[in-house]
């Protein structure tokens, strides 16, 4: 076991390839956050005021159930993979990161994205939860090396 692990949530597949990738090309472990209820295509229609994606994001107090979470007491290293959401990271991570104890670890996000970036993404979330060690996060696209990765975890 490595003492590395990949955490992400994931509602088209772009992030679970890109947290498969991390994972497998250096040796580290891998677990999906996965909702209760599984995002369909509407719920994730970002030009609809009403949809489930659009609501969520709107109340920052929302919490998506997931359907189980992980024990991360065996790790240093958290790393959290993500779609960016309105800016942001979808309110599901908040979900997770409340799931577990990530006290004394070292936590890295990424995120997945056409064009927005990671900074605010870290930003909001260390000011939600000011006691854990966010550390600089990076935008992927699956195409960096693993060298380019290990690199960025190992920082």
């Amino acid at each position: 076991m490595s003492n590395i692990l990949v955490t992400y949530f994931s509602a088209s597949g772009v992030t679970k390839n890109v947290a498969q990738k991390i994972a497998n090309d250096n040796g580290y472990d891998l677990f999906e956050i996965v909702p209760e209820e599984i995002y369909t295509p509407a719920d994730l229609d970002w030009t609809d005021k009403n949809s489930r994606s659009t609501l969520e994001m709107n109340d920052k107090s929302f919490r998506p159930p997931i359907v189980e979470s992980v024990d991360v007491s065996d790790y240093d290293t958290i790393v959290i993979g993500f779609p960016v959401w309105w800016y942001t990271a979808p309110t599901i991570i908040n979900t997770f990161i409340e799931s577990v104890d990530l006290s004394g670890k070292t936590i890295k996000a990424f995120c997945t994205s056409g064009g927005s970036g990671i900074d605010k993404c870290v930003s909001d979330l260390s000011n939600t939860y000011p006691e854990l060690n966010f550390e600089k996060g990076l935008r992927l696209t699956g195409m960096e090396s693993s060298d380019k990765i290990k690199e960025w975890i190992g920082e």
